[in-house]
């Protein structure tokens, strides 16, 4: 069971900060309504020392968070927070749930600064607002990072102006006036509610303020561990998301799809007779295969299997591991510096096709008519979607709407409004709401996959010291189709060149080297072949640091250290150093261990934050060759404690939970999670046989630290722990058999399952063992 070792309260040995006043708007509405004016500080690089430093590189200038946060600043000020009547407060928040609780995080941070009970903080999800612009993407673990200072700031005028109006109608100085729990007081023992309040406050025109916030070492929420406000509704079956939607009319619909990726519809043989079948009340063609709309899903998979398609080719017919592979080695990037007067390592590491696999697959809910269109789906960049959506239909945008619902999972996936387009263009064949779902086997096969690459590594050292580090990293092109959120760089990034443009971007952006080791180039280089791509969790990091950390151990080993006292002695940063000791420490790293099992560690910092990881893991025959049902048991990993340092953790319950997710990403990565392509398609067709990470992998003992805030500003967390615990995982299984692994995950060599067929592309309805399906 994991166990969270809890910190002091936030701020304590926080570097203090300035209380600034910030600007934001009183707008013009019936009850007070407010909103931010977003002018943040970013933080400074940290500086290196040691006996050859390596020179900042661009992440620790001006990483991937906080451009996104840049580009979210223009429009900041057009989010806002409105007290109602009733006493709550309503804030419906341009980033997407999809599991990262990002609602619980944002409601802390509004009952923080208003002083409200949570219970009276009500978030909900904006619908697509093309007139945030960059403000409405979800990614790169930044929702915090950017929404942190605007709705804190929001939040204080509003109790500001709550104050001025008690104050004014008890004519009263403001300052004399106290709020608690949505209460206002006097010295007198006069009381007013928020709600009470929120017709007289509110503003006849919008206008410009400023506001203080309140200090950390005032927080009472924020830092304190805080259960999800979603909780109930998720365990109790509440909780609602696109497929328990009720739209009039919307009927299951689910696409029958071709035998390799993007292939093309020749001809339907029986369309007459599917189109005949029990509730089928539409079959038409689309660009991805046959829709199919029926009174039950039961009924769409009999109609998807009896269908007989005349397919025609697709993007990637010829393509295999094996020939994807031969061609990221032929496009490799060479390494440059060669080993003069210096002992070498090379080495070169495979890592496999990986699904962005999450529990809910694509779907959507759509209602096109010849006017308007209305759009219900899980969606991280929804603009995008609005605007493609308008454009595929020849629809002005404000006549296409588009609500974002909270998604079952995410990993990069929902990035892309795949299901939405899909749903729309049906809808609009068919002329009627579909309700789209997508089969497991089509998440599987036709489904956006974090591509395979290839990472070469060339260490030159001498007398103790790391002279150079080279990292070569080629991959498949990874599709950021989406953009920044919006429809210009998201038209930009389909360029022939745009993509590469991306690309190099958010691998220059987010690739960085925390070790003092000489001369460092990390470059990127993309074969462009047409799969279905994506971002997936941490996106370059989990492979590229993969790769680093492994050499890290094979440098200690060469220069006869410990690994934990060569990490120790390389790196640059005190704060990284900090949480490396804490996981050693509470890891108990050093420890004897039986042959065939053994201890990893390894670190990451990104976003602003730093994860370290300690696994143990063992590989003995009697471990590895265990039976298990439909499956490959391996190496199992017997013991996790990961230590974060988020700078500030606003819910450090939400971050334990976060990090779990994280360690259990990793081992995934490491031992089992992958695709295996053959002849154009993945043999994976369900979570039968697409291995993520099972009962028998994960460590029956996983502990979590959330350290105490450092920098006094939130850093990202949501994917923070992935890349240091697949490292940490390989690291562990290159001690326990005494050989450095260069093929991930370990498994895939083994193919433990009979592929499903791909005609038909779903397996036969599931029935209850009576005569109907359902």
């Amino acid at each position: 069971m994991a166990h969270q070792r809890r910190s002091p309260a936030p701020g304590d040995g926080a570097p203090a900060l300035e209380r600034r006043r910030f600007l934001g708007y009183l707008l013009a509405a019936p009850t007070l309504a407010v909103a931010a004016k977003l002018g943040g500080d970013l933080a400074a690089p940290a500086p290196a020392g040691a006996a050859i430093p390596t020179l900042p590189g661009p992440a620790d200038v001006l990483d991937l968070g906080d451009a996104l946060t840049l580009a979210a600043m223009p429009t900041s000020g057009l989010i806002a927070i409105q007290v109602n009547r009733d006493d709550t407060v309503s804030f419906a928040v341009p980033r997407a749930e999809v599991g990262q609780g990002i609602t619980t995080t944002v409601a802390m941070l509004i009952a923080e600064e208003m002083d409200l009970p949570l219970s009276k903080v009500g978030v909900n999800l904006a619908d697509a607002r093309p007139e945030l612009v960059f403000n409405q993407l979800t990614g790169g673990s930044n929702s915090v990072r950017s929404l942190y200072q605007p709705v804190r700031t929001a939040a204080a005028i509003a109790r500001a102006r709550l104050l001025a109006t008690a104050a004014a109608q008890w004519k009263v100085d403001a300052a004399t006036l106290t709020a608690r729990d949505g209460v206002i007081r006097s010295a007198s023992g006069r009381t007013a509610t928020y709600g009470s309040l929120a017709e007289a406050a509110a503003a006849a025109r919008t206008e410009e303020v400023s506001a203080t916030l309140k200090k950390t070492s005032e927080f009472r929420i924020i830092g304190t561990p805080t259960t999800r406000i979603d909780a109930l509704d998720a365990v109790t079956g509440r909780k609602r998301f696109t497929m328990d939607l009720q739209v009039p009319g919307a009927k299951p619909t689910m696409v029958c799809r071709p035998p390799t990726i993007n292939g093309t519809v020749r001809s339907v043989a029986n369309l007459a007779e599917v189109k005949a079948m029990p509730g089928v009340t539409d079959v038409v063609t689309v660009s991805s295969g046959v829709a199919v709309r029926a009174d039950t899903f039961g009924q769409c998979i009999d109609a998807v299997r009896a269908l007989k398609v005349d397919w025609g080719p697709g993007t990637v017919d010829g393509e295999s591991d094996a020939t994807v592979e031969a061609k990221l080695r032929a496009a490799a990037l060479p390494l440059a510096v060669p080993p003069v007067l210096t002992q070498s390592i090379d080495a070169e590491f495979v890592f496999a096709f990986a699904s962005n696999s999450a529990l809910e697959t694509n779907c959507a809910i759509a209602d096109v008519r010849a006017d308007r269109a209305e759009i219900w789906s899980g969606l991280k960049s929804p603009i995008v979607t609005q605007e493609k959506v308008a454009a595929m239909l020849g629809l002005p945008i404000p006549a296409v709407k588009v609500h974002v619902v909270t998604g079952g999972g995410s990993f990069g996936r929902k990035l892309f409004g795949d299901a939405a387009l899909e749903a729309a263009e049906i809808s609009k064949k068919m002329g009627k709401p579909v309700k789209l779902m997508w089969h497991r086997a089509d998440d599987a096969r036709h489904g956006r996959t974090h591509p395979m690459c290839l990472s070469r590594v060339r260490v030159n050292h001498a007398l103790g010291n790391v002279v150079s580090y080279e990292q070569r990293h080629t991959s498949v092109t990874t599709d950021f189709g989406h953009g920044l959120g919006e429809i210009l760089t998201a038209v930009a990034a389909k360029l022939p060149v745009g993509d590469i443009g991306f690309s190099q971007t958010v691998f220059m952006l987010s690739t960085s080297m925390p070790y003092n080791f000489g001369a460092t180039t990390q470059l990127l280089n993309e074969v462009p072949l047409k799969f279905h791509t994506a971002s997936m969790r941490n996106v370059y990091s989990p492979n590229v640091v993969c790769a680093r950390e492994l050499i890290v151990d094979q440098l200690a080993a060469k220069m006869g250290q410990d690994p934990l006292t060569f990490r120790r002695n390389f790196l640059k940063d005190d704060r990284i150093r900090k949480v490396l000791d804490k996981v050693a420490e509470v890891g108990n790293w050093g420890r004897k261990m039986p042959a065939g099992t053994a201890q990893g560690i390894a670190l990451h910092h990104e976003y602003k934050s730093v994860s370290a990881v300690l696994m143990e893991i063992d590989c003995r025959p009697e471990t590895v060759n265990r039976k298990v049902r439909n499956g490959v048991a391996g190496p199992r990993v017997t013991k996790a404690v990961a230590v974060v340092d988020a700078g500030l953790p606003i819910n450090p319950k939400g971050l334990e939970a976060q990090t779990i997710g994280c360690v259990n990403d990793g081992i995934a990565l490491a031992l089992t999670s992958s695709l295996h392509i053959d002849k154009g398609l993945p043999l994976e067709a369900s979570w039968d046989n697409y291995f993520y990470t099972r009962q028998w992998n994960t460590p029956p003992e996983i502990e979590v630290v959330v350290l105490p805030a450092t920098t006094g500003e939130p850093g990202g967390a949501g994917e923070l722990a992935v890349a240091s615990s697949f490292a940490a995982a390989a690291c562990a299984y290159g001690r326990a058999v005494g050989k450095m692994p260069t093929r991930f995950p370990i498994n895939h060599g083994t193919l433990s399952f009979e592929p499903k067929p791909k005609v038909p592309p779903v397996p036969e309805s599931p029935v209850d063992g009576l005569a109907h399906t359902f």
